[in-house]
């Protein structure tokens, strides 16, 4: 597996990087809370920006963009727009989404873009002009339902890897401990048989703390932590986190 470099940062090598998504309403709030970022734990940065105001304002959104890379220094950050069906807090429409993301792979201060791998008919197309752009990809799919069986998480990884993203992340939601379960076993076998980047995987809710805390027993490569606000559920603080994959790095 290939591990990814970004900035300063190898995401794939080592301990699970820890992510801190921004998730705030307006402008003041997401520069303040990424000063609140920059003293934290956090290896890298989340920016939700479908929770921001004015995020179909591209010239808004370029310019927070670079105060947000000001503020972060060398902390790669990672622009997401999570639509609606996939747990976030807006609808968007494939062409405005498309216009969107490939408007902040050419922002200032844009590391890594998020792309949901089933939204829209030409995803593929899409992460190519992205990486065409210069930015990391992160094909992703968040599963609220519940937890697909393990053959089908790894077919949907494979999908992403196949569409040309760098980083695959698949969330999913437990309805039993059972399904933690075959959330890490799925990951496992998806980075040992088939996976040529690296794999981020989380089981949501308070069951699935095991897999936010655990990834570096199973293969996952990076984790996600909260300052304050949470934009999934089962977040962990991210100064907890930090301590937690501290002592299971020491298990090692």
């Amino acid at each position: 597996m290939n591990a990814v470099k970004v900035r300063k940062l190898i995401i794939g090598e080592g301990m699970p990087k820890i992510c801190v998504p921004i998730v705030e309403n307006r402008r003041t709030e997401i520069l303040k809370m990424a000063k609140e970022v920059v003293n934290s734990s956090a290896d890298l940065v989340e920016w939700r920006a479908d929770w921001f105001e004015s995020v179909f304002d591209l010239k808004v959104v370029k310019e927070v963009a670079a105060e947000l890379r000001e503020i972060l220094g060398e902390l790669p950050l990672l622009f997401t727009f999570r639509t609606k069906a996939e747990g976030g807090e807006r609808e968007i429409e494939p062409v405005q989404y498309r216009e969107l993301l490939l408007a902040m792979a050419s922002a200032s201060g844009i590391d890594m873009i998020d792309v949901e791998a089933f939204f829209g008919e030409d995803t593929t197309q899409l992460i190519y002009d992205l990486k065409e752009k210069g930015v990391v990809v992160v094909g992703s799919n968040h599963d609220f339902e519940g937890t697909p069986p393990q053959e089908e998480i790894i077919r949907r990884m494979c999908y992403m890897q196949d569409i040309g993203a760098d980083i695959l992340k698949m969330a999913v939601m437990p309805q039993q401990k059972s399904d933690v379960v075959t959330l890490m076993e799925a990951t496992k076998k998806m980075v040992s048989e088939y996976a040529k980047h690296p794999v981020v995987t989380m089981s949501m809710s308070e069951m699935g703390i095991a897999s936010r805390l655990e990834g570096q027993l199973f293969g996952s490569a990076v984790t996600f932590g909260a300052l304050k606000k949470t934009s999934a559920p089962g977040q962990i603080d991210v100064e907890k986190l930090k301590k937690g994959l501290e002592k299971v790095n020491n298990l090692v």
